[in-house]
């Protein structure tokens, strides 16, 4: 089911009443203002359409480069997104810090502890896990833009994280993949119900992870020498599931330079 793109709540010019209209005594220098609003207003609505179509172009554009198709009713989405891209306006996923592990002032992992909480969660198996990332993204990214249960904007919380498999050797990733998105605190309890039905809400049990960061594109390569890098790390890597793994995004799919982490899982 498909609603409308993103739009920013409040009442706006909009919110006169018809009895206040009836009241008014239009001069011709509130004519003249009225006219002035209006030419104001289009210009504006004109802004806004062609930064729609700056930022769909552009994403459109990365897309191609990951064989993504980007539809035209993503710009509102994207825009949007955009728009509230801020880092004071995101919400981190708290955790409790648990461990630093450091070697010559170099930060090499982080121990934490997630609490238990609900995701909006979508499963893909594209052919690249690029793919699978960006077309799960955009499916998460209209259920955070409205188009959900609450007709609300439900706001940026960071990392969206993607739960990848490998075979037992880890030698080789899975095509599935889990792309989620954490609800913000004020949502957790009654989180809205996404118009998407391939967008399911799971509650995920508290668990210990063993963190790394790096930057750059994720990829199969990548992630498979971002593990290899971590197990290497870890004075007991056999503690911690050995074919499932997270892939913690701090930035959007789209960027060049991302912030990213490697999640190892400790076992229950």
């Amino acid at each position: 089911m498909e609603t409308g793109g993103c739009r920013m709540g409040g009442a706006g010019p909009a919110a006169i009443t018809l009895e206040e209209l009836d009241g008014l005594e239009e001069s011709p220098d509130s004519a003249y203002h009225s006219h002035g609003s209006s030419l104001e207003e289009e210009a504006a609505e004109r802004m806004d359409d062609e930064e729609q179509e700056r930022l769909l172009s552009y994403w459109q554009s990365v897309g191609r480069g990951h064989q993504v198709d980007v539809p035209r009713d993503m710009a509102e989405p994207i825009q949007q997104l955009t728009r509230n891209n801020n880092p004071q306006e995101r919400q981190t996923i708290p955790f409790t810090l648990i461990q630093r592990k450091e070697k010559l002032g170099d930060l090499l992992y982080e121990k934490r502890q997630y609490g238990k909480a609900k995701w909006a969660c979508i499963k893909m198996k594209e052919k690249q896990y690029e793919q699978s990332i960006c077309l799960g993204f955009m499916k998460l990214m209209r259920y955070i833009c409205e188009q959900n249960s609450s007709g609300l904007y439900l706001g940026i919380t960071i990392p969206i994280v993607t739960i990848v498999h490998t075979n037992e050797s880890q030698s080789a990733m899975t095509p599935a993949v889990t792309v989620a998105y954490y609800l913000p605190e004020v949502l957790q309890d009654e989180p809205p119900h996404p118009f998407d039905s391939d967008i399911s809400i799971e509650e995920w049990p508290s668990t210990i992870v063993y963190s790394r960061s790096f930057r750059g594109i994720t990829n199969e390569d990548s992630i498979m020498r971002e593990i290899s890098v971590l197990a290497a790390i870890l004075e007991s890597p056999e503690l911690c599931l050995q074919d499932t793994f997270i892939i913690a995004g701090y930035t959007n799919p789209a960027a060049a330079n991302r912030h990213n982490e490697i999640w190892f899982l400790q076992r229950p």
